[in-house]
């Protein structure tokens, strides 16, 4: 049943936004953002558009929701501000925006990054839902846990995500 659905979008033709969020990094310093955007070439996929906001609530729901009115976005990746930290405003600012969450989504992450950091792995709030058709994954700033979560999870799934995301009822 699954497989059945992985074949109605076709994983060359995605279209992904990057999001980094931080006080400090800039685009030259941004290691995260460097290995999402890597990945996403890597996969064949495609780099719509790329974005650095500061941790201020307005700014990171802002950048989101101009990737989900640019067409040519399927996927946004968030990266930075989804620990536990005072300014880590990342999941308050975007889950307004979900229309369906995804909690298997963090649930696994955390399960795959216990094993390669252990019990630190709680403090990583980070998590996933659906907007308007697309998906959007809200991920730390690590460049190891987002290279996790790009290869173990985000990129083997996320044909079949859109495709029951945008069947009709």
């Amino acid at each position: 049943m699954v497989d059945e659905h992985r074949g109605d979008v076709d994983a060359g033709a995605i279209g992904f936004s990057v999001v980094t969020v931080s006080d400090s990094r800039t685009e030259a310093t941004d290691g995260g953002g460097q290995l999402l955007v890597a990945r996403i070439a890597d996969s064949g996929a495609r780099l719509a558009r790329r974005t650095l906001v500061r941790d201020e609530p307005h700014a990171i729901a802002a950048a989101v929701r101009e990737a989900l009115d640019d067409a040519r976005v399927d996927a946004v990746l968030v990266t930075g501000g989804t620990g536990v930290a005072p300014r880590d405003v990342t999941i308050e600012s975007v889950r307004p925006l979900f229309e369906k969450e995804l909690p298997g989504f963090g649930e696994l992450f955390r399960l795959l990054s216990h094993a390669e950091i252990g019990a630190a792995a709680m403090l990583s709030r980070a998590t996933a839902g659906v907007a308007r058709g697309r998906a959007i994954f809200l991920l730390p700033g690590s460049p190891a846990a987002l290279a996790l979560a790009m290869d173990r999870l985000i990129l083997p799934e996320l044909a079949h995500l859109l495709a029951q995301a945008r069947r009709a009822g």
